[in-house]
Order: structure tokens, then C-alpha cells, then sequence
């Protein structure tokens, strides 16, 4: 299990977490629900058609079914919560969505972010914030470098130009209206990998769709590197860093970066031929031929800051999180207990947790 601290700081705390019903927000409910958060969910309904994490997992206690775009709606939400902590993840999360809806992307991930800090506004009991954008907020011109928090924000895709808005539009309201607390803060990661992903154009759900159905997974840029990590490890920091915020705001930082060490940092196509291989037995992937939108071919995240103000690190390689995440289906297309099986999972990331402290 977690440490001590750590479940004696959430047990009975009010948790406003948005994006519960998505992949990261239905590990964090069923994360937060095991260390005894009272958390109440805000987020769109899951697609009806799909298998979804938190209908799986079930981790929040209450769960509001609205658009974070509607004001009426999560100020009535966030009021009735009454949240300490709110972790804001609701999102469009898709890079390719958000050249089919750039309206609607910008929508949802900048005026979002603004009606649910307005919201906060409001709260009394308020102790901290957390906005989860994207390690795709950095202006990427190629240098090859892992990223730093301090580093020029950009976005060359509306996805990525959209959460560039959402850090500077935090900022604005920290500075605006929380200049003297509650504190909030930025988290930046991506690519992340684990069990309960379903969602359309994102690499590890299309390995098991196309695998399942025994054929290859067609891949857009199989030479593009990315910093893959699994989904709780960025997660970890984000408790850490809700935590930190909460009771030692002075010693906490605005921005935190949470990546994988550099040995994760590898090819689409080298996480799709090991993911493969301990989902299918046998690897397979072929070039997709199509035309496509840009993509950066190279994309690293430095989590230095996470570390020194932190103590936060990774706990398991890209070999492991590709096990984890294989295994998940695995279990999943067997017809095991999900429920048992994820929470099996979140216990064994404490205990390295707590071991490696």
C-alpha cells in the first residue's frame, strides 16, 4: 500500500475531480476512492457504445454528467461538492480530433479550464487546485532536448496550441484572483500507457483492437519518439504535488513536468512490437500509407523539477509499464474481476512507492 502520510492526508478529503469518466480520470477515482477521498466527479458521459474504464471501476462516489463548458451546471456542481481539492482533467485529449473540431477542442480546453477556476472562485474551504494540461504545451522546434517547466510555450496543432492557452490562462487566474491562495498549479505529462484505455486514435487502444481482431496495427509514424510512461506514474506526482500544494504552497512550484526516465523514451514502433508480443505472442505493425496530420518526431520531457521539489521519481521502466498494460487486457478479454484486478494494481505501485522512498 501507499504510505502512511500520503493515505492520512486524503482519507475524508472533498475531491472534485473532472474527467472521471476518461481513461486518467478513472484510475484517479478508483486511486482516490482506495485512499478514502470523498470524491465527486464532473465529466461527459462515456460513449455509449465502448467499454469504459470508470463504468468498470465505478471510483467516485458522486458523479455529475455535464459539459465543463456549461457554467450553470459546474458552478451548481462545484458548489454542492464543496471540494479542498479540485484536480481538473477534463479535456479534448486527441491531437487528430482537434483538427476535425478546433472549435470545439479550444471550447473545451480553454473556456473549460475558465468556467471551472471561476467556479472555484467561489469555494470557502478551498486548499488547492491542480489543472492537468499536456507535456505538448512546449514549442517544439526539434532541438532534441528534454523539455523544462520554464522552456517557451507553443503549439503547432490545435490540440497542443489549446492547452498552451490553458497553462497561460491558469496563470492569469493565479495571479488574478488566487494571488493570496488557495494555490494552483500546473501538471504536464502525455503519453501515458495502462489498462481501461479505449479511446479512438491513440496507439495502445488500436494495438488492441487490431490484435484482437488478428491483424496488424496500422501505424501513422511508427520513428516518432515519445516519453511513455504508465498511467499511474504521472498520476503518483499528481497526489504528491495536490498534497504539497495543500499543506507547503510556498515550497511548491507553479509548473511540474512528470515524464519517464530517459530509457522509456523510445519509438511507436518499438512500443507497439513489445506490446504486441505480451498481448498476441507475436509482434506486428504496418506502415499506414494514408495522409495525415504533422506530428512532432520527437517529443522528451525533463521531470528534474518533479524530483528536487517532489521526492517524486518513476517507479517502473517502459518494460514493466508495457507488461502492466498488456496484462490489463489480457485479464480483461479473459473475463476476470477489472474492479479486483486494477486495484491489484494500484496496491502493487504502492508498495514501490513505499519502497523506494
Amino acid at each position: 500500500m501507499a504510505d502512511d502520510s500520503m493515505a492520512e492526508f486524503w482519507r475524508g478529503r472533498r475531491v472534485l475531480l473532472t474527467g472521471h469518466t476518461g481513461f486518467k480520470g478513472g484510475w484517479l477515482s478508483l486511486w482516490l476512492a482506495n485512499l478514502g477521498a470523498e470524491v465527486t466527479g464532473y465529466a461527459l458521459a462515456p460513449p455509449p457504445n465502448e467499454p469504459n474504464l470508470w463504468a468498470i471501476v465505478g471510483g467516485a462516489a458522486h458523479s455529475v454528467i455535464g459539459d465543463i463548458r456549461d457554467a450553470k451546471r459546474v458552478d451548481e456542481a462545484v458548489a454542492r461538492a464543496d471540494p479542498q481539492i479540485v484536480i481538473h482533467m477534463a479535456a479534448q485529449a486527441l491531437v487528430r480530433e482537434s483538427y476535425r473540431d478546433p472549435l470545439g477542442t479550444y471550447g473545451t480546453n480553454v473556456l473549460g479550464t475558465a468556467v471551472l477556476l471561476q467556479a472555484c472562485r467561489a469555494l470557502r474551504r478551498l486548499e488547492c487546485a491542480v489543472v492537468v494540461t499536456s507535456d505538448k504545451v512546449y514549442e517544439n522546434r526539434g532541438a532534441g532536448r528534454p523539455f523544462e517547466e520554464s522552456d517557451r510555450l507553443g503549439g503547432h496543432d490545435p490540440y497542443s496550441s489549446s492547452k498552451a492557452c490553458a497553462e497561460l490562462l491558469t496563470s492569469c487566474f493565479r495571479d488574478s484572483f488566487f494571488a493570496d491562495g488557495p494555490p494552483i498549479a500546473t501538471v504536464r505529462a502525455g503519453n501515458v500507457i495502462g489498462g481501461g484505455d479505449w479511446s479512438q486514435d491513440r496507439l495502445i487502444p488500436d494495438c488492441v483492437r487490431a490484435l484482437s481482431a488478428g491483424k496488424p496495427v496500422s501505424l501513422r509514424y511508427p520513428g516518432a519518439t515519445r516519453p511513455w510512461q504508465h498511467v499511474l506514474e504521472p498520476l503518483s506526482g499528481y497526489l504528491a504535488l495536490a498534497q504539497g500544494l495543500a499543506t507547503a504552497p510556498r515550497k511548491m512550484p507553479n509548473a511540474v513536468n512528470f515524464g519517464p526516465e530517459p530509457s522509456s523514451f523510445c519509438t511507436v514502433g518499438a512500443v507497439v512490437d513489445a506490446f504486441s508480443a505480451r498481448f498476441a505472442g507475436k509482434p506486428g505493425w504496418v506502415r499506414d500509407p494514408g495522409m495525415h496530420p504533422p506530428e512532432a518526431g520527437a517529443l522528451t520531457l525533463s521531470s528534474v523539477l518533479a524530483g528536487d521539489a517532489l521526492g517524486w521519481r518513476p517507479r517502473l521502466d517502459i518494460r514493466e509499464s508495457i507488461s502492466w498494460t498488456a496484462d490489463w487486457y489480457r485479464a480483461h478479454l479473459a473475463g476476470e474481476n477489472m474492479l479486483a484486478f486494477s486495484e491489484a494494481q494500484i496496491a502493487r505501485y504502492g508498495d514501490l512507492m513505499s519502497r523506494s522512498r
